[in-house]
């Protein structure tokens, strides 16, 4: 674990600006769960449970992830479906 000149360990990442990306634009249930966890970090930082900050920026950080690449995958299935019946629709409007 590093520490600062102080001796503290450094503060964890939060991560609340990705997190509430993911919900904005990814998927909503996973980004929640990340926002819960990054807005832990910096309280339990200054409360001085660091064990507790760096547990909770890891599950803020495990959530924003899942929820980016649900998100990702969801949007990848979508681009497929929409292409795959837009060529459908094409093909069948000209054999018939």
């Amino acid at each position: 674990m590093q520490s600062n000149m102080q001796g503290q360990p450094i503060q964890p990442k939060n991560w609340l600006v990705e997190s509430t990306l993911v919900t904005i634009f990814c998927c909503l249930p996973f980004g929640i769960a990340g926002i819960v966890f990054a807005s832990q970090v910096n309280t339990k930082y200054q409360a001085g449970d660091y064990e507790g900050a760096l547990q909770a920026s890891k599950d803020a950080a495990k959530w924003t992830k899942i929820g980016f690449w649900i998100g990702l995958a969801g949007l990848l299935i979508y681009l497929i479906a929409f292409f795959f019946f837009g060529v459908a629709a094409i093909w069948g409007s000209r054999h018939f």
